[in-house]
């Protein structure tokens, strides 16, 4: 039992009813795939290691998600991977059983993730542009958060790229009031520690 995670038990258990049986049925078959995987907790989901990050699951209000440590790297035959909502996973919103791929294609995706990381192969990363480096945080966000100690303490904390992350977000607005309801969401996930991709980690 070594190779499992009390940490894992309390968060299926305090998981939405429909979640349970899916997460005890994802954690199952990770371990049948690969027995030699352990199990951790980070960024408050439960995530299968083995020498690195294999994959991960997580449960939300209304649905589930599943991903691959390494997806883009992964030989994709059944065509099950999904992409462009990072709070679906790799393959997709999972509300239930019905949901997930076959027991076999789940199998065959793990083992190879794990062989991945067996071979130590590295998933390139895309290069920053870069103005996108030197995106300067607007002066009306810096006003708006010190509506808030908290807020403004919370920013000063942040990296450089957490911080451009929230400045990305806040200058891509299209109008003035998406800007407006993005600047009252950022002040109050940044008075909270929150950076802005807080939800996926």
């Amino acid at each position: 039992m070594e190779n499992f995670d009390s940490r894992v038990d309390a968060y299926i258990a305090k998981s939405a009813d429909f979640a349970k049986p899916v997460l005890t049925y994802i954690r199952q078959v990770v371990h049948e795939a690969a027995p030699m995987i352990t199990e951790t907790i980070k960024w408050g989901f439960p995530f299968f290691d083995y020498k690195g990050p294999v994959c991960q699951m997580a449960a939300f209000k209304q649905h589930l998600a599943f991903g691959f440590w390494k997806v883009a790297l992964l030989n994709d035959t059944a065509k099950v991977i999904k992409r462009g909502d990072a709070s679906a996973g790799s393959i997709g919103r999972i509300t239930s059983l019905a949901d997930l791929p076959s027991k076999e294609i789940l199998v065959d995706l793990i083992q190879q993730a794990v062989a991945l990381n067996e071979k130590g192969e590295k998933v390139a990363k895309k290069p920053v542009p870069a103005e996108r480096a030197t995106l300067e945080t607007p002066q009306y966000f810096i006003d708006f958060l010190s509506k808030d100690p908290k807020a403004v303490a919370g920013f000063n904390r942040f990296s450089p790229s957490q911080k451009r992350e929230y400045a990305e977000w806040i200058t891509e607005a299209k109008t003035d009031a998406t800007r407006e309801k993005r600047m009252e969401t950022a002040l109050e996930w940044i008075a909270e520690g929150k950076t802005r991709n807080w939800k996926y980690k």
